[in-house]
């Protein structure tokens, strides 16, 4: 009899696992211009990116890797990179007092930070924690597909689904329930290159930022991987021609 409640408890949970994977909703595959082999970062959707981080996920959200100065590597101008660390306000080293003031920030900074520490970051945020998005796209499964259909993903929930108070309903976020409201709409940012700022560009163009953050080497990578297999499809051909050459005497 125990056996029979051990093997009905376990076949439950089972099909409780499985029912909640089932409930759980791939994200639509996208097309990205760093994808493939010969994928590169479109420029024009980086600096698009960096807008919409700035002027709306910053307000929330760390990016602890990266430093002013690597703003140089989407097409910032050495001007441009001064003046954007210059509009925020950073802590200063001590004086001879040991007193700590803020100062503008410089081109060799990391990103400033929302909050001044986690425990700060969670009393905002009504106990959540929002995550570091350095490297948010290689850190996510579906990796730049599940960080557009994310942000693109928030609506109204079917009326089987209750929502916990001060959650949201998102279709792609595991579980469907999610601390974070939308924070993208139409409209949410005007670009300054006059491209129309719709949710899905905009969140493609942010999508393609972070996805710069998480792995900025990739297009060298990428150049780097072209040269190898050029350089092995001529060094075959020549151990082959040497091959021929060596044993033409043999027959």
């Amino acid at each position: 009899m125990r056996r029979l409640v051990l093997f009905a408890f376990a076949a439950a949970l089972l099909g409780g696992v499985s029912l909640a994977k089932a409930e759980e909703i791939a994200p639509p595959e996208a097309h990205w211009s760093f994808q493939g082999a010969f994928g590169t970062f479109d420029r024009a959707a980086l600096r698009r990116g960096f807008q919409i981080y700035k002027d709306v996920c910053a307000a929330c959200h760390s990016m602890n890797q990266m430093h002013y100065r690597n703003l140089a590597a989407i097409g910032f101008s050495e001007n441009e990179i001064k003046a954007v660390a210059a509009s925020v306000q950073v802590p200063a080293e001590p004086d001879d007092d040991g007193n700590i003031k803020d100062r503008p920030g410089r081109p060799s900074d990391r990103f400033k930070p929302p909050f001044p520490n986690p425990q700060a970051a969670r009393a905002a945020n009504n106990g959540a924690l929002p995550p570091d998005l350095s490297v948010m796209v290689k850190a996510r499964k579906g990796g730049a597909d599940y960080v557009h259909a994310l942000l693109t993903g928030f609506g109204e929930p079917p009326a089987d689904i209750k929502l916990q108070e001060g959650m949201n309903y998102n279709k792609f976020f595991p579980g469907h329930q999610i601390a974070m409201p939308p924070p993208l709409a139409d409209g949410t940012v005007t670009y300054t290159d006059g491209t129309n700022a719709t949710l899905d560009q905009e969140s493609r163009d942010v999508t393609t930022f972070l996805a710069w953050t998480a792995e900025p080497e990739l297009e060298e990578r990428h150049f780097m991987g072209v040269k190898t297999i050029l350089f092995l499809i001529v060094l075959s051909a020549m151990l082959y021609a040497v091959k021929r050459k060596v044993w033409a005497s043999a027959h």
